[in-house]
């Protein structure tokens, strides 16, 4: 599958058509996938993320098994969306960048889960991906999608988040 399977399926649904005629200013500004290796429990999924600047609201189209409009918190300190556009990628391929870079680093863990959020700034597309192994590890990954190349790779683990959490909680 690839980005432009998603984006069409949503473009041709009349949840997205009504959005857009109800919200003509509305643009494409992040997306979220969920590509789930779990073959029995697993359930991957797919959020289309709009900003309203008339409204200033953010709201996330989501595709599963039935699509659904679901408003966003923006914070406080409201940052400037910038629009998605000619942003076309295949899962695959990323999959492939991944675990290509993963043998490299020598990390023999299995793939469990990967989280992949698509975003733009100063007009070019990249996506930042965080991938699950087993073993409670973890891998950030960014991806710039022009050159379809990882500019920055990083493993952890659980127990290395929890270490910081706790930091955190005791100042």
């Amino acid at each position: 599958m690839n980005f432009q399977f998603y984006l069409e399926k949503l473009q041709a649904s009349d949840v997205y058509k009504n959005f857009m005629k109800e919200n003509p200013g509305a643009f494409l500004c992040s997306c979220f996938f969920v590509i789930d290796f779990d073959k029995e429990k697993g359930k991957n999924q797919q959020h289309f993320d709009f900003f309203i600047p008339d409204t200033k609201k953010l709201m996330s189209l989501q595709l599963e098994e039935e699509m659904q409009i679901v408003p966003i918190d923006i914070p406080d300190k409201t940052e400037i969306f910038e629009e998605i556009k000619e942003c076309g990628f295949d899962f695959k391929e990323i999959e492939d960048l991944i675990v290509k870079e993963k043998d490299k680093e020598g990390i023999k863990n299995k793939i469990q889960k990967i989280l992949l959020s698509l975003q733009s700034k100063q007009g070019k597309c990249f996506i930042l991906a965080t991938v699950f192994i087993s073993n409670l590890g973890i891998i950030k990954v960014n991806i710039n999608l022009k050159n379809m190349e990882i500019t920055d790779f990083e493993k952890k683990s659980f127990l290395d988040m929890i270490k910081v959490f706790g930091k955190k909680k005791e100042v």
